[in-house]
């Protein structure tokens, strides 16, 4: 009994995986136990997705082996058996929006009757019974589309576990969630531990890892650097894995006042837009970083996309560098001076096809040449220079934004928001589900940014992207409910965060 007891749900030993001059993964490995929820952790390009798609069998090893159950892995061509074994539930989302849940569930595995044709009554009470088995309380009937981020988890959860697979691969599950949908995640990933599954939970976010995590694996430079329990693990010993040097993110910075006489770069009067926000007024000035923070609902995101154009507001005015762009039009605010990065670099920030020179310079056409035509010449000069300024990992400008890493896409989308010199930039969550390092470099990046003279306005619920704020904006239920200066306490921001001091 004891020796079924050691034996790893999942083990990958001495794993080495190469594309051309890259050393993917070298000689790395990984040991699961059943019933726990294991985190695997590293900064960008440290080797996680390369082992993910190995423990998934989309891809061979060139070395090592994989087992589970103390069984060899099946062949990478016999796709129910590894349905079986394991299933991944990616932050992009594999969920087709236009189907209903019924069908996302059961996709290809329609029961048919004698004729060939498909019992739908049969399938939808099947796909109901699914998900009251594992808990999901969702209306298999409705299109998948119409799911938010946290109910279409867990419809990709349930469906894994109807395979039959007991080891479940969370890829950034909280990237998109705010803290609400977060603790609900938590406790589903508990009780479905009490039913005997089994997660790798992968998150940038390193204190989710000690809230739901028994043990931690750290990958460093496409090697295994550390496996050991969370519990007792310090904050800065862990940071410390997987960046090789003594560094963490509570690193005091110190800034300069911003002069009271600076220009006004970013002027918002009684802006209102439904129930998203409500008559609010504020103010950023040259080489000021101001943030506006809230949980999921507060209106921050909302209000953020409405400066740079993307929303129209129903009242109120937005006013960049003495200029008035037209209500909802992304040309007028690039226009006026606004740099932007947006929420999603999958769906909002990227064309993932085209290259990182096409990328990063979509927003200049004017500087790549002239009467509508671009110079290829020009155009990767200017990504080149951007490429050495971000600090892009890529053989050259003409790769694809799709073979970067997340950290240094998410540079691409910074870049491109630098591209035009702006007056303001606007960045919303800008380090969501990038590692620690990239986190640092491009927090530096903003602050570099701002002491050229830049404005800079900062929507996020990330304290970390807060702490770099001059002052930040608190909104709860649409308005602005409380101004935090620099040097804020963690209990402040969130009290003001979840409407905790409006409580007379």
């Amino acid at each position: 009994m004891a020796e079924r007891q050691a034996t790893p749900l999942v083990e990958a030993v001495g794993v080495t995986k190469r594309y051309g001059e890259t050393v993917a993964l070298d000689g790395a490995g990984i040991r699961i136990t059943p019933g726990e929820t294991h985190a695997l952790v590293g900064r960008n390009g440290a080797g996680k997705s390369t082992l993910v798609s190995i423990l998934t069998g989309l891809q061979a090893p060139d070395e090592g082996r994989v087992r589970f159950g103390g069984e060899p892995a099946p062949r990478l061509s016999d796709r129910d058996a590894w349905r079986e074994r394991v299933a991944c539930v990616y932050q992009k989302s594999t969920i087709i929006p236009e189907l209903t849940v019924a069908e996302n569930l059961y996709l290809n595995r329609h029961d048919r009757n004698r004729l060939g044709l498909v019992g739908w009554k049969s399938l939808r009470s099947k796909a109901a019974e699914l998900l009251a088995t594992w808990s999901v309380d969702v209306d298999v009937r409705v299109p998948a589309g119409e799911l938010d981020v946290e109910r279409r988890q867990f419809v990709e959860i349930a469906r894994a576990l109807s395979f039959g697979a007991r080891f479940i691969i969370l890829d950034e599950p909280t990237a998109q969630l705010d803290a609400a949908a977060i603790n609900r995640l938590f406790d589903r990933i508990r009780a479905l531990q009490e039913q005997g599954v089994t997660f790798l939970f992968i998150s940038h976010h390193l204190q989710e890892i000690y809230e739901i995590c028994d043990t931690v694996t750290v990958f460093r430079d496409a090697r295994h650097i550390l496996t050991t329990s969370v519990a007792g693990l310090q904050h800065a010993d862990l940071v410390a894995a997987m960046t090789g040097e003594a560094t963490g993110l509570a690193e005091e910075r110190s800034r300069a006042a911003v002069p009271g006489g600076a220009e006004v770069v970013l002027g918002v009067r009684g802006l209102t837009r439904g129930d998203a926000y409500r008559e609010v007024d504020f103010e950023v000035r040259a080489g000021e970083i101001v943030g506006l923070a809230g949980a999921a609902g507060s209106g921050r995101t909302e209000l953020a996309e409405t400066v740079v154009g993307l929303r129209a507001p129903q009242a109120g005015t937005v006013e960049v560098a003495g200029r008035r762009p037209r209500p909802g039009s992304v040309p007028g605010s690039l226009a006026a001076g606004v740099g932007f990065v947006p929420r999603d670099r999958h769906h909002q920030g990227l064309v993932p096809l085209m290259s990182i020179a096409d990328n990063a310079t979509m927003t200049i056409p004017e500087r790549l040449g002239s009467a509508g035509f671009v110079s290829g010449r020009r155009r990767d000069v200017l990504a080149r220079e951007m490429i050495e300024n971000l600090a892009i990992k890529t053989p050259g400008p003409e790769l694809p934004v799709s073979g970067l890493s997340g950290g240094n896409q998410q540079k691409v989308v910074m870049a491109r928001a630098l591209a035009n010199d702006p007056k303001l930039l606007v960045l919303i969550t800008p380090t969501a589900g990038v590692d620690v390092r990239s986190k640092e470099f491009l927090l530096g990046k903003v602050e570099e940014t701002a002491e050229q003279g830049t404005g800079v306005l900062i929507a996020s619920d990330e304290l970390d992207d807060l702490r770099l704020c001059d002052r930040v904006l608190v909104l709860f239920q649409g308005r602005v409910v409380a101004e935090l200066a620099a040097g804020w306490h963690d209990h402040e921001m969130v009290a003001a965060m979840e409407g905790v001091h409006l409580d007379a």
